[in-house]
């Protein structure tokens, strides 16, 4: 199957959208023209154009319903921007219009790309608003050591190396004396992280910036 367009993985997202208010009900022609911002006439030819292309099951004159693979297409698109935005918000600390750069950004990202960010962000299961993200099966579950990962996505129980503080020199000196430095032992465990045996306490966002290697 041919890759879909820019323009056809919106549509693809704003009816998955839509579903996702009343899954029972026909996305309708009309509502889904005003949520793209364009004629009844382009949204029952573009429905058409996806329908031939098993994305979605067109009714005529009512509107249509993602088919499987239609479904699992639009989830991944709604995914990477949930990702995006909290990876923008909290990590990059953007203070522009994130819904709108997020979702420009969502269509260029591949599947290593989104899982690369699923893991910095520590496999996040809620967005910003506290709603379900669309799940994946996640194939990038540790099963090997040497892996290089923010402390953010350390899992329970994994022993690991601090390799790499991005912080200033002031700040890392003041975490040298809490124990945490490059070369400390570090653990999760119940939620709680243990240096080199001693609990630690630290912000979310500080867990991002602490590099780890698992042993």
């Amino acid at each position: 199957m041919s890759e879909l367009t820019e323009f056809e993985e919106m549509y693809l997202k704003r009816i998955f959208e839509s579903h996702a208010e009343d899954p029972s009900e026909i996305v309708r022609t009309t509502k889904l023209a005003d949520l793209m911002e364009v004629s009844a006439a382009s949204t029952t030819e573009m429905i058409q154009k996806l329908a031939l292309r098993d994305y979605v099951t067109y009714i005529p004159y009512k509107g249509c319903r993602l088919t499987s693979e239609g479904f699992k297409h639009a989830s991944r698109i709604k995914r990477r921007e949930e990702l995006l935005k909290i990876l923008l918000s909290d990590v990059i600390r953007y203070e522009g219009d994130v819904d709108s750069v997020a979702c420009k950004i969502e269509h260029s990202i591949d599947m290593d790309l989104e899982a690369s960010i699923d893991r910095m962000l520590g496999y996040p299961e809620r967005n910003k608003e506290g709603k379900m993200i669309p799940s994946v099966d996640r194939s990038m579950i540790l099963s090997s050591s040497n892996t290089l990962l923010p402390l953010s996505a350390l899992p329970e129980d994994t022993p690991s190396i601090i390799e790499i503080i991005y912080s200033s020199g002031v700040a890392i000196k003041t975490l040298e004396k809490t124990g945490i430095k490059i070369g400390s032992n570090i653990i999760k465990k119940f939620d709680k992280f243990y240096c080199d045996g001693n609990e630690i306490v630290f912000s979310r966002e500080f867990s991002f910036k602490v590099i780890v290697r698992v042993e």
